[in-house]
């Protein structure tokens, strides 16, 4: 229930979601929801407004039935036009790559980081990729520093003890008991998490994003050693964001090796150098033809957790000596 009402050069953290799982499982992080605000009248965004510990933020969604980079830079943009943004938020899930460098697990989370040559977020365009290789068609510049300082607070901190991920996510089931519950809940689905060798596409005649697998064949599936526990990794690095799903496996592994990533996805690109963001995505599948969306709410829950942790490393007064991109 909104509680509080500010002005609008009080919200200067923007977060934005593609999917309504995703705003769901986003407003469940905040600590408080306030009372809606006038916006310019060219901002057609539907907005929540809240605080996650001293910072107030703005979360939008894409509208429904709306994906990509195009709509992405509507709702970043609309944001910019009504309030004093310093940085965003992209929070959401995306299709996860692994090998044995990096042992990506669903449900996992990948942040974007700079590295070597990218400022963390290649632009992939389908309709450009020639032979599986990617054909840039561009990059997000480097996060703020405000942003870049936090997130190596948070790494180094990570070294030493739990960054509270699982407390987030306990903070969500009780916060909303909903989403604790029935088919479509956002705790660790009772799944079994398996990785299909690339060589090895979905062969049953479902083709839909609700398919199970139930068909294949277990026996093409790569080895990995069992964790300890449930509690979801955090890798740091190179993001592909395009405007078509990832579903080729030997697509993905070709443009991963290309450009050192850890994941794709379909929105963040649409950000590019308007809105200066940190990515962070939920792992929901690996980028294959085996994708399904079974995974999907957890993975849009850890995401949430992330962003709801790292918000506590951000500090208040380098944010507010950060310029406005408004």
């Amino acid at each position: 229930m909104a509680t509080t009402s500010l002005n609008n050069d009080d919200y200067q953290i923007g977060i934005v979601c593609a999917l309504h799982i995703e705003w769901a499982a986003m407003i469940a992080m905040l600590d408080q929801e306030h009372a809606s605000l006038p916006k310019d009248k060219a901002d057609s965004n539907e907005d929540t407004f809240g605080s996650i510990g001293e910072h107030n933020v703005i979360i939008a969604c894409l509208p429904a039935g709306s994906m990509g980079t195009t709509p992405a830079a509507t709702v970043a943009g609309n944001m910019l036009r009504s309030f004093s943004i310093k940085f965003g938020l992209m929070v959401g899930i995306g299709g996860g790559v692994w090998s044995k460098s990096n042992d990506i697990r669903l449900g996992d989370i990948v942040v974007r980081q700079p590295t070597g040559k990218h400022g963390g977020v290649v632009q992939w365009d389908e309709g450009h990729a020639k032979e599986g290789r990617l054909e840039r068609r561009g990059q997000l510049d480097r996060p703020p520093k405000v942003l870049l300082h936090a997130l190596q607070s948070l790494k180094t901190k990570g070294e030493m003890e739990e960054l509270g991920i699982s407390t987030a996510l306990e903070y969500m089931a009780t916060n909303k008991p909903k989403m604790a519950k029935g088919p479509n809940k956002y705790t660790y689905p009772a799944l079994v998490d398996r990785l299909f060798k690339a060589s090895y596409p979905h062969t049953t005649d479902d083709n839909s994003d609700d398919n199970t697998c139930d068909k294949c064949d277990t026996e093409e599936t790569t080895t990995r050693e069992d964790r300890e526990d449930l509690q979801p990794e955090i890798f740091y690095g190179n993001i592909v964001s395009g405007n078509s799903v990832m579903k080729n496996s030997k697509q993905r592994d070709d443009i991963a090796k290309q450009e050192e990533v850890l994941c794709f996805e379909m929105e963040a690109a649409g950000l590019m150098n308007n809105f200066p963001c940190l990515v962070i995505r939920g792992i929901a599948d690996y980028s294959d033809s085996h994708k399904n969306k079974m995974w999907q709410r957890y993975a849009a829950a850890t995401a949430a957790a992330f962003a709801r942790v790292f918000l506590g490393f951000v500090d208040k007064q380098k944010l507010v000596e950060t310029p406005s991109k408004s």
